[in-house]
């Protein structure tokens, strides 16, 4: 058996363009205890294990901006994405794990 490991639809340096972009939103989709040590500038925590994912949220979010999500490694914010993107968000990509991203 092996594991895949969760593909990405951008690059590090495109979330670091986000960090910028007006019309861009960065979402941590980690725990609290995982953003403890650190998150990207500017990101907005969603909690995918702790069910902040519901419709009342989704209905909050602007769905003319892009979205960039992340996680630990990726799988969360892959799934996160795939939600938003069934939900008809168009702009949505995901940046996969932190590790990659620290320091943005």
């Amino acid at each position: 058996m092996f594991f895949m490991k969760p593909s990405t639809d951008c690059s590090r340096e495109e979330v670091a363009g986000a960090v910028q972009d007006t019309h861009a939103v960065i979402i941590d989709c980690r725990t609290p205890g995982e953003t403890a040590d650190g998150t990207v500038t500017g990101a907005i925590q969603m909690d995918w294990l702790a069910g902040a994912w519901t419709e009342k949220a989704i209905a909050g979010l602007d769905p003319s901006k892009s979205y960039y999500l992340y996680c630990r490694s990726g799988n969360r914010s892959g799934q996160a994405a795939k939600l938003l993107r069934d939900k008809g968000f168009d702009s949505v990509f995901n940046a996969g794990a932190y590790g990659s991203l620290e320091g943005i």
